[in-house]
């Protein structure tokens, strides 16, 4: 089964951490979506930055890479110049080498949904025919 959505850093460090404001809305979204989810090295980086204070969540994170939750989609050489693209299209935002892995991968392998608590970023993010992603939840209380 090939994974059709896309899970960003937030929701992975709020579904760890139970402590966290969106844990709750997270956990609902997931109850309502077909795992696995798809990332990327760039994802579990930032994700594990995050929770670096606790050694415990990211041994979970990382272990749940290959399980039923997540996918990590293969990012190799041949990935650099499109992702430099998304980059310099982007220039004025400022955007994080994480978000540019989702919106290559969900341009290569015809993906159209993510699962993102980064509103501000991925609702200015467009795919080059122009579509955008549909973002998951639709809607949380704190929008960045």
């Amino acid at each position: 089964m090939r994974p059709s959505i896309l899970v960003d850093t937030g929701p992975l460090v709020a579904l760890l951490n139970k402590h966290d404001a969106l844990h709750d809305v997270c956990r609902d979204q997931l109850g309502n979506l077909d795992p696995p989810l798809l990332t990327t090295w760039p994802v579990l980086t930032e994700a594990t930055w995050l929770l670096r204070s606790r050694q415990d969540l990211v041994e979970k994170l990382i272990f749940s890479v290959g399980d039923s939750l997540l996918r990590l989609a293969w990012l190799d050489e041949a990935d650099v110049d499109p992702m430099a693209g998304i980059l310099n299209r982007y220039a004025d935002q400022s955007f994080q080498l994480a978000d540019v892995s989702l919106m290559h991968v969900a341009e290569r392998q015809n993906i159209n949904v993510v699962f993102t608590l980064d509103r501000r970023d991925f609702s200015i993010y467009r795919k080059s025919d122009g579509s955008a992603l549909t973002l998951i939840p639709e809607s949380h209380p704190r929008h960045r």
